[in-house]
């Protein structure tokens, strides 16, 4: 694991780098960590010809944990994003993100395309509406994470999908710190929408990929892809938010050709 700084306030920000060959930029959903990527297998399939740089958010994973909503601007963000990129030494790269990493991905395309080889967005949306967060875990969500922190928001969510989580996105979220991400999550809700004129301004080749039963996100992958001259939209069927990223096998098989094709 290495360390780079927002050259703005000085946060952390965790990354890893794997593999040779033009970079790919990896970047994961609310209350997870860069270890998905590992964990799901998208890291071993890229770092064969790519090389892999995951990252973990701030308010995420091993990054620092500012506490003020403040801190989580989308552009500090894509700030963040853009200092894991100089500290590789990766003038561009290829952008892969999950839910808020698609967002950033987005944002990131119309503030600096100019360092983005493509973009790959899964599970994504440039727009956000009020109490998104509390449909897409549960609604007494910052309730529980002030009163009984990630364990008690990983039972609440378990208990509204029915079943236990997978070992993977359950020690994602216990690397999380619960007045960071109750900080976090107050400014995602808070922060505005990419305006329908920015995202038909972003020509970077693109791939936009939700699942048919997440259906919020896919309508707005499809308007994103609509919009912008360059995206095509790939439907993964039966898949939901939480269970984009797996498994991973029909994902890249889309993602693969479409990155060696750039």
């Amino acid at each position: 694991m290495a360390i780079a700084h927002n050259p703005h306030d000085g946060v952390e920000l965790a990354y890893d780098s794997v593999g040779e060959g033009e970079p790919v930029l990896l970047v994961h959903g609310s209350a997870l960590s860069k270890a998905i990527w590992r964990g799901f297998g998208y890291t071993k399939a890229l770092r064969e010809r790519y090389q892999v740089i995951s990252m973990d958010l701030r308010g995420h994973g091993r990054s620092g944990k500012p506490q003020a909503q403040s801190d989580y601007l989308m552009d500090t963000f894509v700030t963040d994003a853009l200092a894991v990129l100089d500290a590789v030494g990766a003038a561009r790269a290829h952008f892969g993100g999950y839910s808020v990493g698609a967002r950033i991905g987005f944002s990131l395309a119309v503030a600096a395309p100019e360092r983005l080889l493509s973009l790959t967005t899964l599970g994504g949306t440039f727009r956000i509406q009020p109490g998104s967060i509390g449909r897409l875990f549960f609604p007494e969500y910052d309730a529980a994470l002030g009163e009984g922190g990630m364990p008690a928001f990983i039972e609440g969510w378990e208990g509204t999908i029915g079943q236990p989580l997978d070992s993977q996105t359950k020690a994602a979220f216990l690397a999380n710190d619960a007045p960071a991400l109750r900080a976090y999550f107050a400014q995602t809700e808070a922060e505005p929408a990419i305006a329908e004129h920015e995202i038909a301004g972003i020509s970077i080749s693109s791939l936009l990929m939700a699942g048919t039963e997440d259906r919020a996100r896919l309508a707005d992958s499809r308007r994103a892809a609509e919009l912008m001259p360059n995206a095509r939209l790939v439907e993964l069927p039966g898949r939901n938010h939480g269970n984009t990223l797996i498994p991973a096998g029909p994902v890249l098989d889309e993602w693969l050709p479409f990155l060696r094709a750039q």
